[in-house]
């Protein structure tokens, strides 16, 4: 039986954990196991412990590319399982997967469950950087998937395809589940707010979230509608493709958007608009656009890998080609008249 076992949840960010694996972590609670977190320090912290779980801290460099700190991000990890061993770890995102996996595979950890959450910066992006990093990354993506036994998780068929083909993983060790889902009596049906059309970009500010595609066509529609175009989240200065402060500010001084910062109860943000857009170069399984199709607004959505997992075409949604502000605007143009 499960009682008694230990499980150690892995992720790059406490935010990632308080978002997205407290539900997690509270349902394998309930069935009788030991649950250990760990992450970087940040400010969620005091609420996974109020919430009554351990927390780790793992000291992870999101940006950086030096392998002597990350030796020593994987070594940290390796002798936290050695300290902690946990029956089974959980790892979440490209980094604590690949340094998760190395460090299972030193310590001779025989379950390992990996959830890849979408492709990320090294897949998507298309600077220089990210354009050396790729094959490295794909170097130690099929050691460190193929070294120890375990089971890759993905959130959208097109993102499992593409590690089966590099041959990253094999089709018996990996299986979908879409996304982190949403709680629907938490996100239920909202009624319209009165006055001019909201129109909201809601999560971090990344350019490969399509934020700058969502400005554009705020421009071109400016002069043709009365809207109100909103970002909402903040940036985050561990991902390469953040989005400076400077650049936010400027837009919304020059009125094309309003930028709304970080809003703790996105039910607030949800009543308060009539549209949601996410016009993303990719994704695992967006969560925004569960949440924002669960309180009942209609989505504007990319025909990439995630996005087109959730909207169906004229349905409960539109969706239009990524990095196309004329076609966003087009589509949104549509709903806001």
């Amino acid at each position: 039986g499960s009682f008694g076992m230990k499980i150690l949840i892995v992720a790059n960010t406490d935010w990632y954990l308080f978002r997205f694996r407290l539900s997690l972590a509270r349902f394998l609670r309930a069935q009788g196991m030991e649950v250990v977190l760990a992450s970087p320090s940040g400010p969620y912290i005091a609420q996974l412990e109020a919430e009554g779980f351990r927390w780790l801290a793992w000291e992870v460099g999101r940006q950086s590319i030096n392998p002597l700190r990350e030796v020593g991000a994987i070594w940290n990890l390796f002798r936290m399982a050695r300290r902690e061993r946990p029956d089974l770890i959980h790892l979440h995102t490209i980094k604590p997967v690949l340094y998760g996996s190395l460090s299972a595979w030193l310590g001779k950890t025989s379950a390992v469950v990996r959830s890849i959450t979408g492709r990320g910066y090294v897949f998507l992006g298309n600077d220089l950087r990210a354009r050396l990093l790729k094959p490295l990354v794909m170097a130690i993506y099929r050691f460190a998937l193929g070294a120890g036994r375990g089971i890759t998780i993905f959130e959208n068929e097109a993102d499992r395809n593409f590690f089966v083909e590099q041959k990253l993983v094999t089709p018996a060790n990996s299986c979908i589940i879409e996304g982190a889902g949403v709680d629907t009596d938490h996100y239920s049906p909202l009624p319209e707010p009165d006055g001019i059309p909201v129109v909201v970009l809601a999560g971090r500010m990344l350019w490969d979230k399509g934020v700058g595609t969502f400005v554009e066509a705020a421009r071109l529609l400016r002069s043709k509608v009365s809207a109100r175009f909103v970002l909402v989240g903040q940036p985050d200065a561990g991902n390469p493709a953040s989005i400076e402060v400077e650049v936010l500010n400027r837009w919304a001084a020059e009125g094309a958007v309003e930028w709304w910062g970080w809003q703790s109860d996105m039910r607030e943000v949800f009543s308060a608009c009539h549209i949601v857009t996410l016009p993303s170069l990719g994704e695992g399984i967006p969560t925004i656009l569960l949440e924002a199709a669960s309180s009942g607004r209609p989505i504007v959505t990319t025909d990439v890998s995630g996005c087109r997992d959730v909207v169906t075409d004229g349905v409960n949604g539109l969706v239009v080609p990524p990095q196309e502000p004329s076609a966003l605007a087009r589509a949104l143009e549509r709903l806001i008249t």
